[in-house]
């Protein structure tokens, strides 16, 4: 069992089929720690197309159903590209601790994604317990984090006036 550092957390969870075997075990290794896990799927290692679930993750962090996300395909480069499209979503590829300190200290990345082919469970264990314990610095980070949230387009309806 895994020792539960930190106060339980909503987390959301995806893969395609490539990542299936991976997000299970991570799946499994939050409930140990003591979060409230929810399986967007995949369910099997049938082929499915990976921006399906990025967008099931996403849409769960950015609407406040999920604190946080993490999502796996064979690489994690495209998990992290459909994650990031979504409003308010601020997915990072984790491969190294203190990369993934990084992002969430400087970056307040809300996802994390993972790679199957360079990730095994030891790894993603440790690099999702680095995310999930690692806390957002603020300060002149926060600044940085707002203007980079202000190049994502306005959503429907937003600057409706400015748009005319």
């Amino acid at each position: 069992m895994v020792e539960l550092r930190l106060t339980p957390m909503k987390i959301a969870v995806g893969s395609d089929h490539a990542g299936y075997e991976l997000k299970e075990r991570v799946r499994e290794l939050l409930r140990e720690m003591g979060h409230v896990v929810t399986d967007f799927g995949t369910d099997s290692a049938e082929s499915i197309d990976y921006p399906d679930f990025a967008a099931a993750v996403s849409n769960a962090v950015a609407s406040g159903k999920a604190d946080r996300g993490v999502l796996v395909c064979f690489t994690g480069v495209g998990m992290s590209m459909a994650a990031n499209k979504v409003r308010g979503v601020r997915a990072a590829l984790g491969f190294d601790a203190g990369e993934v300190a990084l992002t969430r200290a400087h970056n307040d990345a809300n996802v994390l994604t993972l790679g199957a082919k360079y990730t095994d469970e030891a790894a993603a264990a440790k690099l999702i317990g680095v995310f999930l314990e690692t806390e957002f610095e603020g300060g002149r980070h926060a600044r940085r984090v707002a203007k980079m949230m202000a190049l994502e387009p306005a959503a429907p309806g937003e600057n409706e006036t400015e748009r005319k």
